[in-house]
């Protein structure tokens, strides 16, 4: 068998297992034994399944991935996304479309201290849906726009898919976190540019005029200031160079603890839930990372990757366009995958294909450039149909509102994204203008 029919069929073998619904991690781990052992035979096998996960798990990185989690469990059972949305609510309501576009805000806020996408849209749509509906927002719109929000989640740091990312390529953690701020602001802001047209061009969707406005008061101020202490002790101390990520990472774990205490939300209850969730989180990225080990391991076997890099830098084609047609993949490999699947099982091989390219930007800044640039584009698998999974969690909690209406819902704050990504892609100093301010 020729190296791409051998690479082409562990490729076959995990899409067809996933396809019967054989968890990712377990698929990606079959359809790499299977291409290893088919390639060197069972005693190579052995010897390289008997260091696997002590040489993945062994990396001091990887603690900042349930540190975040734990972080984002804290505050979701804190009840501090209340706070959020309300706060939000006061400064943005007074716009048509306002408590949708506060709903936007509230996920920002909200991912800035969580780092999970489907965390941020469950916890943020628990709070808004109720009142996006009281006040006469149809269920495409609610729906669609809490869909859209939680993305943010993952845009905004802390990031949990650009934590494994920088721990996949070996980049500064902080460095990437830097990046993504003004990618992520101008993702909240395209969103609700998004929805100032959206209920200009489709009235009924949302009210005219709000009745009840919420006024700004010192409890709205004081109820989102945990958050804003928060953000700033771990992020000042980060960039102030008090401490690294995963340091900062465990801070911000005590202080959002701290902040869920004093709010008197956070029962013993809600502490165990927090750290079962977090515990049944990073069990599953960590076992998707010891299939995904396994996979490109024995993709590596074939030198299909290599051989792949070798034919694309031959190309006469602006390198540019080579990340454009890579961006392309991951929107349709988000049809079947997550988020974190795909940078697992991906990145491996396409990193290598964009270092070695020239760009005119130093090595750095194009490792996190394009890092970037894989963060905004996993974000359309969120939402895009068929599979959609924020989509499906919003869905799942607005009973009344069909799928389909829920998918048309996300359309505008798919067309934002588009214009984004190509704005970043053309443009790579916009991602990269913070990174000069980090040591």
């Amino acid at each position: 068998m020729s190296s791409l029919a051998m690479a082409l069929s562990i490729f076959g073998v995990m899409l067809g297992l996933m396809a019967v619904r054989v968890p990712i991690a377990v698929a990606m781990f079959a359809a790499g034994t299977f291409g290893y052992l088919y390639q060197v035979g069972l005693p190579p096998f052995l010897n390289n399944l008997n260091g696997l996960a002590f040489a993945r798990f062994a990396s001091y990185d990887l603690s900042v991935i349930p540190l975040f989690i734990l972080m984002g469990n804290f505050a979701t059972q804190g009840g501090i996304s209340k706070a959020l949305f309300q706060f939000a609510s006061v400064i943005m309501a007074r716009f048509k479309g306002g408590l949708a576009m506060a709903a936007v805000g509230a996920s920002a806020a909200f991912g800035s201290i969580c780092g999970s996408s489907i965390a941020t849209a469950a916890t943020i749509t628990s709070v808004a849906l109720p009142e996006m509906k009281r006040h006469g927002y149809s269920g495409r719109l609610a729906t669609g726009t809490l869909a859209a929000g939680g993305t943010l989640g993952i845009l905004i740091p802390p990031s949990v898919p650009l934590v494994i990312y920088a721990i996949l390529t070996e980049q500064n953690i902080a460095k990437l976190f830097a990046a993504a701020t003004i990618p992520g602001i101008i993702a909240m802001l395209g969103y609700m540019i998004a929805i100032a047209i959206y209920v200009r061009v489709r009235p009924g969707h949302a009210p005219d005029h709000n009745l009840d406005l919420p006024k700004m008061s010192l409890q709205a101020v004081m109820g989102v200031l945990p958050l804003a202490v928060v953000f700033l002790i771990v992020f000042g101390g980060i960039y102030g160079g008090l401490f690294t990520p995963t340091e900062g990472a465990g801070v911000g774990v005590a202080c959002t603890f701290i902040a869920a205490v004093l709010k008197g939300e956070l029962t013993l209850k809600k502490v165990k839930e927090c750290f079962l969730s977090t515990a049944s989180a990073s069990a599953m990225i960590f076992m998707i990372f010891i299939g995904a080990d396994m996979m490109n391991t024995s993709l590596a076997l074939t030198q299909v990757p290599a051989q792949l890099a070798s034919v694309i830098q031959g190309w006469d084609v602006p390198p540019v366009m080579v990340v454009g047609g890579i961006l392309l993949f991951y929107v349709v490999l988000g049809a079947v995958m997550d988020e974190l699947s795909m940078i697992l099982l991906t990145i491996p091989i396409f990193f290598p294909v964009i270092m070695g390219l020239d760009f005119g930007m130093p090595q750095e800044s194009v490792a996190i450039w394009f890092g970037i640039m894989v963060l905004m584009t996993v974000g359309f698998g969120l939402l895009a149909p068929p599979v959609g999974l924020n989509v499906y969690v919003v869905n799942g909690m607005a009973k009344d509102v069909p799928i389909g209406e829920s998918y048309r819902g996300v359309m505008p704050f798919l067309a934002a994204d588009t214009l984004r990504t190509l704005l970043l892609l053309f443009f790579p100093p916009i991602s990269l203008w913070l990174v000069q301010f980090v040591g």
